[in-house]
């Protein structure tokens, strides 16, 4: 039984820093991609950083150079190093992963992702 949980969301004023983890149980693959995504009222759920196993990363445009993807294996764990907050991405966020390696190309589609966290929140005023 595959768990994802994610921590650390929270409200923050604009150019703030928060980390976002995302602790996973059940969930051990040697070849796998995590990734981050979030949903801002009214909006799609969209991609902003994921991670494969072989630690190749892929970025949004929108977070390129204010957010930093990684992830310690030993603790089953997945981070999000978010900088220089702005209010545009205040959002739900939510931590996702698959079995398999992703081209490059989809690792920020959602629908590539199998197993889901329920979302933390983040707020930047």
């Amino acid at each position: 039984h595959v768990q994802l949980v994610e921590s650390g969301g929270g409200v923050v004023q604009a150019g703030g820093s928060l980390r976002l983890s995302c602790t996973h149980s059940g969930y051990t693959s040697s070849r796998h991609c995590m990734g981050w995504f979030r949903r801002a009222p009214w909006k799609e759920r969209e991609g902003v950083a994921a991670i494969d196993s072989d630690g190749n990363t892929s970025y949004a445009d929108s977070v390129k150079g204010r957010f930093t993807i990684s992830q310690d294996n030993a603790k089953n764990t997945l981070y999000l190093q978010m900088n220089n907050l702005k209010p545009e991405d205040t959002a739900m966020y939510y931590c996702a992963g698959t079995r398999f390696l992703l081209l490059s190309a989809n690792r920020l589609r959602p629908s590539q992702y199998t197993y889901w966290g329920p979302g933390t929140q983040v707020t930047v005023s």
